[in-house]
């Protein structure tokens, strides 16, 4: 009789939530980059980095994409691509000052808070966006109106202590990528103290956000362990972590990619789900399904709570 020199792998039921990864906006953004590049030839400069994930970043630069911060690193007569966080006006007017040719791939529903901050001014309204500051989107919708008309707050006590010119000439709008959660939380103080506040006809917090973070929350009470793959500046992956440790998934990480997983996390757990960023695609997922394979006898489970089936149509440009 001959034993294996191996001891037999410990089972690990992997739970996979669903949806994931890439959505509508940011699957648009990379197909504008990828047809910039047929159209015009490379190099294709993108101005801040198209989506947030550095997976995504370093496959367009092997194909001829450049990145920059901005455009006085984008030489004369180039073809330069807008992420799809967006940017303020002043960007693409530079970009038609100096006869650059400019493709905008800001998110559609980025797009439409853009809109609405530029109607409520329109309409007289100082506004105040819950937010991030720093994030490149929040950066982008405030830069649709003039300086000075956007109070940013972030938190519910920023919301208690925000003093507006009117309160009776007051709108707010939102970040597309925040913890729904949070985001209700700084909503309800400032209908409190704001009744008169004028809010988004539809929620500016966008479908992928919400369907990912409700997969999240459907699974992590029945994880022991929970692993979203995204890139640390990515808003929604790491909003992503705070909903799983608040729906009872206390060891929740963010984890780029297989190669930095720190497999110690899985000591003693039975039960790992995994879901991703809306900037992550999917390969990143099956990269960390088959490290886990080489260390565990893996069952798969998916667990679904709706199925997405948007789509964004190309600029004209490009589809011409």
């Amino acid at each position: 009789m001959t034993t294996s020199a191996f001891p037999p792998k410990k089972p690990l039921t992997l739970v996979l939530a669903s949806p994931r990864g890439f959505c509508a906006g940011v699957d648009r953004a990379i197909h504008i980059v990828e047809k910039a590049l047929e159209k015009y030839g490379a190099p294709v400069y993108v101005r801040h980095e198209i989506v947030h994930n550095r997976y995504v970043v370093e496959s367009l630069a092997q194909k001829g994409a450049v990145f920059v911060e901005e455009l006085d690193e984008v030489p004369d007569q180039a073809a330069v691509v807008f992420s799809a966080h967006g940017v303020p006006k002043t960007v693409p007017a530079e970009a038609d000052r100096r006869a650059l040719t400019s493709l905008d791939a800001t998110c559609p529903l980025v797009t439409k808070v853009h809109r609405e901050a530029e109607h409520h001014h329109e309409m007289g309204r100082q506004i105040i966006m819950i937010g991030h500051a720093g994030h490149p989107e929040v950066i982008g919708t405030i830069g649709q109106v003039p300086d000075g008309t956007v109070l940013l707050v972030g938190t519910p006590a920023e919301a208690a202590e925000v003093e507006p010119r009117d309160p009776s000439k007051l709108a707010y709008i939102t970040q597309t990528t925040l913890s729904v959660d949070d985001a209700a939380a700084v909503t309800e103080v400032l209908q409190k103290r704001f009744p008169d506040i004028v809010g988004p006809k539809r929620e500016d917090i966008c479908y992928a956000t919400t369907n990912r973070q409700a997969a999240v929350k459907t699974i992590a009470p029945h994880c022991e362990a929970l692993m979203v793959i995204g890139s640390p500046n990515s808003s929604n992956s790491s909003r992503l972590v705070e909903v799983a440790a608040r729906a009872g998934c206390a060891k929740s990480v963010l984890v780029q990619r297989a190669s930095e997983v720190d497999w110690s996390l899985l000591d003693g757990v039975s039960r790992l789900g995994i879901t991703a960023g809306a900037s992550a695609p999917e390969i990143l997922v099956e990269e960390v399904v088959a490290a886990a394979r080489e260390r565990f006898d893996v069952t798969i489970e998916e667990v679904r709570v709706t199925t997405e089936t948007v789509t964004f149509k190309l600029p004209q440009a490009l589809s011409e």
